[in-house]
């Protein structure tokens, strides 16, 4: 499992990318570059990474469950994810 603080830094990026993010788009569209680089710099939604909602890992991260990996192959030998079961033929 990832650190608790490896995760609250992920988690304070995403309220900045969110707070910033209509002040980014006017710069943007201004062409106001020197005032996009006054923002600061985790409020670029580039710095984000995804990462596993159960453990923290940030790779392996499957876009359309958010979980790792790992953790899908678990939860889908168990039959926690509906629809999904072992391939065999």
């Amino acid at each position: 499992m990832a650190k608790e603080s490896i995760k609250a830094r992920e988690i304070k990026r995403q309220k900045l990318v969110k707070k910033y993010a209509d002040k980014r788009a006017a710069l943007k569209a201004a062409g106001d570059y020197v005032g996009l680089q006054k923002l600061p710099r985790n409020a670029s939604p580039v710095r984000l990474h995804n990462r596993c909602k159960l453990t923290g890992r940030p790779k392996g991260y499957m876009r359309q469950f958010g979980i790792s990996r790992i953790n899908f192959r678990e939860m889908a030998l168990r039959g926690l994810i509906p629809g999904i079961r072992k391939a065999s033929w």
